[in-house]
């Protein structure tokens, strides 16, 4: 599950996935964006509001090393969910996620898990960070996977 989900996407995290899940609006997706943080700063990355401003904190970069990119999940790539209603909640999940061939260089701390509107803009301007995962990896030439829990990757209650 989420380490935190940032101010901007409490009580949204499902609406927003959901959204994906039924192209609603056509082009909208996640987006799973690595990053290299010094110190402790989930304070600080709890309060932004976009991707831009997630990158633009001191001490909080997107990974750069040789091969990496961020992972788009479209609707093809979620599972439906269903709220259950046993346990009163709603957990959210994708499929694990591969990095694939990441050389050595920055050795990767958190994952973003974003929520971007309209996949052909462009622009970190317009991602929202919805949630914020510990993901240690250090990266060798080898494939990365991502699995921010086992139990999904949000859970509202």
């Amino acid at each position: 599950m989420a380490d935190q989900v940032l101010n901007i996407g409490l009580g949204r995290v499902v609406e927003l996935y959901n959204r994906v899940d039924q192209s609603d609006p056509t082009n909208a997706v996640l987006v799973l964006v690595a990053f290299v943080v010094s110190g402790d700063q989930d304070a600080a990355v709890k309060d932004v509001d976009t991707l831009a401003a997630l990158e633009a904190l001191a001490n909080v970069a997107e990974a750069t090393n040789s091969g990496y990119a961020r992972i788009v999940l479209d609707d093809t790539d979620l599972t439906t969910f269903a709220p259950d209603d046993s346990n009163d909640r709603t957990d959210l999940d994708f499929p694990d996620q591969t990095f694939t061939s990441v050389v050595a260089g920055d050795v990767w701390t958190d994952l973003a898990v974003c929520y971007d509107p309209d996949s052909t803009g462009g622009a970190d301007s317009a991602i929202v960070p919805l949630t914020w995962h510990d993901f240690a990896a250090t990266p060798n030439g080898g494939d990365i996977t991502a699995q921010p829990s086992a139990n999904g990757f949000y859970r509202a209650s």
